[in-house]
């Protein structure tokens, strides 16, 4: 595992101390590590069919780089109110906080195995030894023992089992660090949604209140003109009963807000009941994309990150499966006073030492060692496919989103028409009616067609938003340009 050359003779103790350290030196079992392939295709689909540039390079994540404040895109003061509370009081995030420390920790455990292990001790005790024991100077005697010690033993990293096991552990911090940027990220993106449906909501609500006042204006109208016989009772009973029906889906409007209110309030880390979030009925807009999404977004998926960080602590895990085929080398030293009479204690008679190498290696243990490092490749290979499984989750989620908002344009094109065509209609029935010409069962349908297709719009710009906000997610926490990590391998 070293090699030494010589130009000139060495003395011997420059020649020992020399050879001392090169087999002190760890000469470490792990097998190199690369990052795994994982096979990426030319452009996004989505991104194609939504119009966008095709081209894009293969990319390594880069979890690390600042995604900033990607809802801003968004430009509601509120929301970004909402999300500043995410880091600071969201209990989910606070949790992944404390498993960071606890995996830089366990780096720290790691690096210790480098030093040596020094305990001391001071202790006194009596004894005696049984009379009927043949042979023994102190049979039936009670003897004091005073003494007090310092050992140190250290084993020295020769094949590398310590530095894997750093190596393994500081990948795994990684790891952790970057499942916090993940839950950062799910936190933001759920907070998002959650206002946007309650936004959506209000938007609903306020179109349902707008036309329960109008249905209850027309019902006082009809009751006016059935008082005078202008008409039947059976106009007033079918605009009774448009009336409650309306304020039935208003009243249910305010239960599904207060519940989306209360998962807001737990996603910023406040009770339920004593957070409110005033309505807003203004209708909001999600961003434009622009033309080619980057494939450097991909870089930025904490997920992908942390699957492959994984992959790294498993490849070093397999060097410490290996290190363990070869014997430890244990130097240990110890030193100290012992006495049977306190007096004469801490006098030079008193001292003790030893001093002295183990070199120990197992010869059998029944296939262990084999197993284990067996166990560690299977390993391996699990994390390797968890990493090309995460990859292949993201390239879905962003497919997924491209698509949704490439159809829900479409869709929110066509409901417009639909809904113009259907306040149109309402108005041409309305006439006709107050000329004689339909009864009013014309006018609470054309009002039921209007209402549900308002309702209908509504809900797919909803659905826009939630589709902007998830592919936002998909994309790692931002669709900008602003990632300038180098391309590699994903």
């Amino acid at each position: 595992m070293f090699s030494l050359s010589l130009s000139r003779p060495l003395p011997r103790r420059a020649l020992a101390a020399t050879l001392i350290g090169a087999l002190l030196s760890a000469c470490s079992t792990l097998p190199p590590y690369q990052r795994p392939s994982a096979d990426i295709p030319a452009h996004y689909a989505g991104a194609v069919h939504a119009g966008a540039a095709p081209g894009w390079a293969q990319a390594a994540p880069a979890d690390a780089a600042p995604r900033g404040p990607w809802w801003t895109l968004f430009n509601d003061p509120v929301l970004n109110q909402l999300e500043a509370r995410i880091d600071v009081s969201n209990q989910t995030v606070r949790k992944a906080v404390a498993q960071v420390q606890q995996a830089r920790s366990m780096v720290d455990y790691q690096r210790a195995g480098f030093f040596p292990t020094i305990t001391a001790g001071v202790a006194q005790e009596r004894f005696r030894t049984s009379q009927n024991v043949e042979g023994r100077s102190l049979a039936g005697k009670t003897v004091p023992d005073y003494s007090a010690g310092v050992a140190a033993s250290w084993e020295p990293d020769l094949f590398g089992r310590v530095r894997d096991s750093v190596n393994g552990a500081q990948a795994d911090a990684q790891a952790s660090e970057t499942d916090l940027e993940g839950v950062r990220l799910s936190m933001s993106a759920d907070l998002a949604v959650d206002y946007f449906s309650l936004r959506s909501l209000d938007t609903q609500k306020k179109l349902l209140d707008d036309s329960v006042s109008a249905y209850a204006a027309a019902l006082k109208l009809l009751q006016q003109q059935l008082k005078d016989g202008a008409i039947d009772a059976s106009a007033v009973a079918q605009a009774t009963t448009q009336l409650e029906a309306t304020r039935t889906q208003d009243t249910d409007i305010d239960v599904t807000r207060a519940q989306m209110q209360h998962a807001i309030a737990t996603l910023i880390g406040e009770p339920a009941s004593t957070f409110t979030l005033p309505p807003n009925g203004s209708a909001a807009t999600p961003p434009a994309i622009p033309p080619g999404v980057p494939s450097q977004l991909l870089e930025r998926r904490p997920d992908i990150a942390a699957a492959e960080r994984r992959v790294a602590s498993a490849n070093a895990q397999i060097g410490v499966a290996h290190a363990a085929f070869f014997p430890d080398l244990v130097l240990s030293a110890s030193a100290g006073l012992e006495s049977t009479f306190f007096a004469p204690w801490l006098s030079a008679p008193s001292l003790f030492w030893a001093l002295g190498p183990q070199l120990a290696g197992t010869l059998f243990d029944g296939g262990k060692r084999k197993a284990s490092l067996h166990g560690a490749t299977a390993q391996y290979d699990g994390a390797v496919a968890d990493y090309r499984q995460s990859v292949l989750v993201a390239f879905q989620q962003v497919e997924d989103n491209l698509s949704a908002l490439h159809a829900l344009t479409d869709e929110a094109a066509s409901q417009q028409r639909a809904t113009t065509a259907a306040d149109l209609s309402l108005r041409l029935t309305t006439n006709r009616f107050n000329a004689g010409a339909v009864s009013y069962l014309d006018v609470v349908t054309a009002q039921t067609i209007a209402l549900t297709n308002q309702r209908i719009a509504d809900q797919i710009a909803e659905r826009q938003l939630e589709s902007s906000v998830l592919l936002l997610k998909a994309l790692g926490g931002t669709w900008g340009g602003e990632s300038q990590s180098a391309a590699g391998t994903v």
